[in-house]
C-alpha cells in the first residue's frame, strides 16, 4: 500500500457504499481500494452482506420512543456529497442503524457490533464468509430482543415448515430442540442472494443463541469449533447444506449441543 492515509473503518466503507461521503473522502477510499487488496476485499464483503436487520429488530424498534428518536436523528447534520453515487439498496440500512444507535441513548440495549463488522475474512472461503456475517448479526441480539413466551410445538412446526420449499430441508421442532434452552422463533433471511434459515433461542444463563442453515455444495464436514464476535460457533455441513450453532455458552457445552443437533439433522 502506498497511500499514507489511515485505513478506512467499516463505518467509512459503509458510508462509501451508501454514497454518503464527500467527493474528497470518496476519492481517497477509491484510491485505497485500487492500491490495497485487503481494503478492496473488505469493501466487497460489506457490500455483499444483505441480512435484513430491520426485520429482526422490528419489534424492538416498535417499542422505542419514536418521537424522541426522530428528534435526535433530526438533530444530526446531514453530509453534503459533491458527487452523486448510486446506493439506494443500502440507504435504508444506514437509516435503520442510525435508529439503533439512537436507541442506545434512549436506554434500549443494543450491542456495539452494529458499527463494528469484525475481522477480515477471505471472500474465496464461502462458508467462512457467511458464518462471519451471521456472527455480526447475532451479536446484535440481547435477551430483550427475544423476550416473550416461547411458542408451542404447533407454532414452532408452522414456522419451520417455511424452510422446506425454500431450502429443501424438512425440520421438526424435535430435530432442532436444544435441551434447557427455549426455542424463540424461526426466520427465513437472505445472504448474498441465498436463503438463510435462522432459528433463534434464548438460554436463561448466557442469552441469545441461533442455529443457522444455508444451501452449500462444499461437501460433508464434521463439526468443528471457532470463535466469532466473542461467541462460540460449532459448524458443520452435509452434502447439501451448511450449518452453524452460535452462542455464548461455554465451549464444552456448545460442542456437546452442536454434535447432538448435527446428528439429529443428519438422521
Amino acid at each position: 500500500m502506498t497511500t499514507k492515509h489511515t485505513i478506512p473503518s467499516d463505518e467509512d466503507l459503509t458510508a462509501f457504499i451508501d454514497g454518503e461521503l464527500t467527493a474528497e473522502e470518496a476519492d481517497r477510499i477509491e484510491a485505497m481500494v485500487k492500491e490495497d487488496e485487503s481494503v478492496a476485499e473488505r469493501l466487497e464483503f460489506l457490500a455483499r452482506a444483505s441480512l435484513p436487520f430491520e426485520q429482526a429488530f422490528a419489534q424492538l424498534l416498535a417499542e422505542a420512543p419514536r418521537e424522541k428518536l426522530e428528534a435526535m436523528l433530526a438533530a444530526i447534520p446531514a453530509q453534503q456529497s459533491a458527487k452523486s453515487r448510486p446506493a439506494p439498496a443500502f440507504a435504508n440500512r444506514r437509516r435503520f442503524l442510525g435508529a439503533l444507535a439512537a436507541s442506545l441513548v434512549a436506554g434500549i440495549a443494543i450491542d456495539r457490533a452494529v458499527i463494528g463488522i469484525g475481522a477480515r475474512f477471505s471472500a474465496k472461503d464461502e462458508n467462512s464468509e457467511w458464518r462471519a456475517v451471521v456472527a455480526d448479526y447475532i451479536s446484535l441480539y440481547t435477551a430483550e430482543t427475544l423476550a416473550g413466551p416461547a411458542p408451542g410445538r404447533e407454532d414452532q412446526a408452522a414456522q419451520l415448515a417455511g424452510f422446506d420449499e425454500t431450502l429443501g430441508l424438512s425440520l421438526s421442532p424435535e430435530a432442532v430442540s436444544l435441551p434447557g434452552i427455549d426455542f424463540k422463533r424461526a426466520l427465513l433471511l437472505q445472504y448474498d442472494g441465498k436463503a438463510l434459515a435462522q432459528i433463534a433461542y434464548l438460554d436463561p444463563e448466557t442469552g441469545p443463541m441461533a442455529l443457522c442453515i444455508v444451501k452449500s455444495a462444499a461437501g460433508p464436514k464434521a463439526p468443528d469449533l471457532e470463535i466469532r464476535k466473542g461467541m462460540n460457533v460449532v459448524y458443520w455441513s452435509n452434502a447439501t447444506h451448511a450449518f452453524m450453532l452460535i452462542g455464548r455458552i461455554p465451549v464444552d457445552r456448545m460442542k456437546e449441543l452442536g454434535e447432538d443437533v448435527s446428528k439429529r439433522l443428519s438422521a
